[in-house]
């Protein structure tokens, strides 16, 4: 183990003196201090091994010998200004064209997954000659100033919602338009229709069309093409639909089929584009395909494609793709556009070496065995725990939404927050919440996670809820 310059007090009270307090820390009551990682696995400064459900960035394991191996060979011979000719950038983008549809043909590299969400707006911007996006709720997409602005997860706690920016969870008007058109409509009728505030996301759990819904998918798109016909009512135009492919703050989300296809018709009938957000998601964390809209058949293609996180494996590197017609409409403004580290050599060695992993070491693979067994023994879990709620996901991309009332779908907020802090202090086990009420226990483990990692998982949340059980342990004041 690497000698440490400070104890762990010593670092937290430099932390908090140095480091501005908004940049919160996991478990920010008791954090841990990791002084080493490998695989799916950190280790504090005592040595003590915790399991990391956490980390999607370091989506091949912490710390992989090929990739450490391919960053230092790149850094040892060259590493520059990405506007110098160098084969690096042009390998990698050509090894990323073969994993989307032809389509997606013309790749800016960047920085971040902010930068690419950014730059992603000023390409529909730029293309459609519009300024207004239609966001999901609860969505996040970014911390710079413009990607706040259609980010509900964050603008809602700052200065509010743009004129420009639109929502699709305005269900209570577009319900109140629908219910006018039935007869023996009156005002009462909302009485039965208070999840219509629940309505978010196209949740299939707790919005306001659900499992039993002869077609979910299409009931969802339809609330965006209400909207879209609002929006136009009001004289102005859409440059953008923007959605993460699998929404990953809104709860791990799993959109219901034949939604992305229906709502890029309705958006680009109306001139916007529809961007797909791929920075949680790609990189074969479904499993069964590549990027994570691919699931929603073959035959759909986004107009643009951001992806991040998990590009470079912790290394700071990301991507926009798009069309030939989009790119060229950006070039066509007569502002160049350049990246001073976007794309640089040692970037795209990382980049390229973390496709290498993923292809070698059958990944992908690797995501649709242990990801079906992990929701397997979660629902087999749910059977025996009332508080189970709803268990959801795909490969690697697993979500458990925790209730104090299974009937009323009452978010068990506190008991999430209880289930996660005891995974971490008794089973040295890292998982953290999310969801619109932080009740869904999240699961986005690097791809290396193993059968028994999930096995052990689910044993030690099954004891946690057992005890609780047992003990009658009830929390107070859950948040609805």
């Amino acid at each position: 183990m690497a000698e440490e310059r400070f104890s762990k007090q010593e670092t937290l009270e430099m932390r908090q003196r140095l480091i501005g307090q908004s940049c919160r820390l996991f478990y920010s009551e008791d954090p841990v201090k990791i002084v080493k990682a490998r695989g799916q696995y950190l280790f504090d400064e005592n040595g003590k091994r915790y399991l990391d459900c956490i980390s999607n960035v370091q989506h091949v394991g912490h710390c992989h010998p090929a990739i450490t191996k391919a960053a230092t060979a790149q850094m040892d011979l060259l590493n520059a200004n990405s506007r110098f000719l160098h084969d690096n950038i042009v390998l990698y983008a050509d090894r990323l064209a073969a994993t989307l549809p032809k389509k997606l043909s013309v790749f800016y590299f960047v920085n971040s997954g902010s930068e690419a969400n950014d730059l992603a707006l000023r390409l529909a911007e730029q293309y459609t000659q519009h300024e207004d996006v239609i966001v999901l709720d609860h969505a996040y997409h970014g911390h710079l100033k413009s990607l706040i602005d259609i980010s509900p997860y964050k603008f809602r706690k700052l200065a509010g919602q743009k004129e420009w920016v639109h929502v699709v969870c305005k269900y209570i008007k577009l319900l109140v338009c629908k219910l006018q058109k039935k007869k023996n409509w009156t005002p009462a009728c909302l009485k039965d229709c208070k999840l219509s505030f629940q309505a978010p996301l196209p949740d299939t759990y707790r919005g306001i069309y659900r499992e039993d819904h002869p077609n979910p998918g299409q009931a969802y798109a339809d609330t965006v093409k209400d909207l879209i016909e609002e929006i136009i009512r009001k004289g102005r135009k859409i440059a953008a639909f923007f959605a993460e492919s699998l929404p990953s703050v809104g709860g791990q989300i799993i959109l219901p089929q034949g939604y992305s296809s229906k709502v890029a018709e309705y958006v680009r009938t109306a001139g916007g584009l529809f961007v797909a957000d791929e920075i949680q998601t790609g990189f074969g964390r479904a499993g069964t395909h590549f990027w994570a809209f691919q699931l929603q058949g073959e035959d759909f293609c986004p107009d643009i494609v951001t992806m991040g996180k998990p590009m470079g494996n912790g290394h700071p590197l990301a991507c926009v793709a798009t069309t030939v017609e989009i790119a060229g409409a950006f070039t066509a403004n007569g502002v160049e556009y350049f990246n001073t580290f976007g794309g640089n050599p040692v970037s795209c060695a990382i980049g390229l070496a973390v496709l290498d992993v993923i292809e070698k070491e059958d990944l992908r693979g690797n995501a649709i065995r242990v990801g079906t067994h992990l929701i397997d023994l979660l629902k087999k879990l749910q059977e025996k725990h009332e508080i189970i709620g709803d268990v959801r996901g795909i490969g690697l991309f697993v979500g458990l939404e925790l209730v104090t009332d299974r009937q009323n779908k009452t978010p068990g907020t506190k008991t999430a927050a209880w289930v996660a802090k005891r995974l971490k202090e008794e089973d040295q086990i890292c998982v953290s919440t999310d969801g619109p009420w932080e009740s869904v226990l999240k699961f986005k483990p690097p791809m290396c996670f193993s059968m028994e990692d999930a096995e052990l998982v689910v044993r030690c949340i099954d004891r946690i809820l057992t005890d609780m059980k047992a003990n009658d342990l009830k929390l107070q004041n859950e948040d609805i």
